[in-house]
């Protein structure tokens, strides 16, 4: 079978992506080939590009963190799945492409009836989100939180589920999102408020039960002064003051670094940094238990109508380069998408 893939050559801007064909083999024992029906376009691409990505495949690569296609074809003692399901799959890479092969232990049903486009903006999202707010933060009804880059993929599905859950939300975004969030339950603050904190504690004058923060740097010192008693930090991305490859290591160190000297502090406020993928290497068997009930979860209030997904474009896959640009323009609200069979 010839798929057709989009090839990350080097380090270098959108443009320098690449449309490559290839021959497919078959899939063998526990593989399953799968037709891709989207494929998201995620901050993690955007670093890769950029060779920021921690523990990154050497150039090229197919990027691609996850997607959700239609199983055409399983490899000899594969029976959880048949011809003709779909499925969705956290990756890290290869989601951009028109077939693909993958484990079936890491493959999870998506319901019929279900847009997989929709779906798609729920894989890595909604895990995330899931499993921040209610495995790491543990927010219960009637608790506020904090959620910055609340108008983004993971933020638009956090803010859904916390709602959904009873959870008061403050959100920080652009003011151009802001009725969009308010939409959702949000009550929005602009992120360039130069007295953002203070904006904040007028809403919350207690401070938040959790913060949900992806920006790093200087942020997560003020998130972690926003908690009320007993709150929780979660800090779960990077995406400012890392500037160079040969910076993001020391950086993240240093991270981890004051996250644990928090948590010796004397006081009862946490804080940790969430990783999508932790445990997958050492605790493999319960990393895709939890993925599988989670991602169910999140797949089941899709379902219902609970969950909106908030899709910020459809692009054809070989309009992969322009898909990243529109992603990093950081104008658009909800999740860019890939769609091999858009024309």
């Amino acid at each position: 079978m010839i798929v057709t893939e989009i090839v990350l050559p080097g380090i270098g801007e959108p443009e320098t992506l690449e449309v490559r064909q290839r021959e497919l083999p078959a899939p063998v024992a526990g593989e399953v080939l799968i037709r891709v029906e989207a494929s998201g376009v995620s901050f993690a691409e955007q670093s890769m590009r950029r060779g920021l990505y921690p523990l990154q495949p050497k150039f090229p690569f197919v990027p691609g963190y996850d997607l959700v296609g239609v199983v055409t074809a399983v490899g000899p003692g594969v029976t959880a799945f048949t011809v003709g399901q779909r499925v969705a799959a956290l990756t890290k890479t290869g989601g951009w492409a028109s077939y693909t092969l993958l484990p079936a232990v890491g493959l999870v049903p998506v319901p019929d009836g279900v847009d997989p486009v929709g779906a798609e903006t729920l894989v890595v999202n909604g895990l995330t989100a899931w499993q921040m707010l209610h495995r790491r933060a543990r927010a219960r009804s009637g608790q506020t939180i904090l959620v910055h880059g609340a108008s983004g993929g993971v933020g638009t599905t956090l803010v859904q589920l916390a709602r959904h859950a009873g959870i008061r939300v403050i959100g920080t975004a652009a003011p151009r999102h802001h009725q969009a969030l308010r939409a959702l339950g949000v009550e929005p603050l602009d992120y360039n408020d130069p007295d953002l904190v203070g904006s904040v504690r007028r809403l919350a004058p207690g401070g938040v039960a959790a913060v949900f923060d992806h920006l790093g740097g200087p942020s997560v010192r003020r998130s972690f002064g926003l908690l009320s008693p007993g709150g929780t930090l979660v800090s779960y991305a990077m995406i400012t003051g890392v500037k160079s490859a040969n910076a993001m290591i020391p950086s993240f160190m240093a991270l981890l670094a004051r996250l644990a000297w928090w948590n010796m502090l004397p006081n009862d406020r946490k804080a940790t940094f969430y990783d999508v993928w932790s445990g997958h290497l050492v605790h493999r068997n319960r990393f895709h238990k939890q993925m599988n009930e989670d991602l169910t979860h999140v797949f089941g209030l899709l379902a219902a109508g609970i969950l909106k997904p908030q899709v910020a474009a459809r692009l054809p896959l070989t309009q992969a380069s322009d898909a990243m640009k529109l992603a990093e323009s950081r104008t658009v609200f909800g999740k860019v998408v890939l769609v091999p069979g858009l024309v």
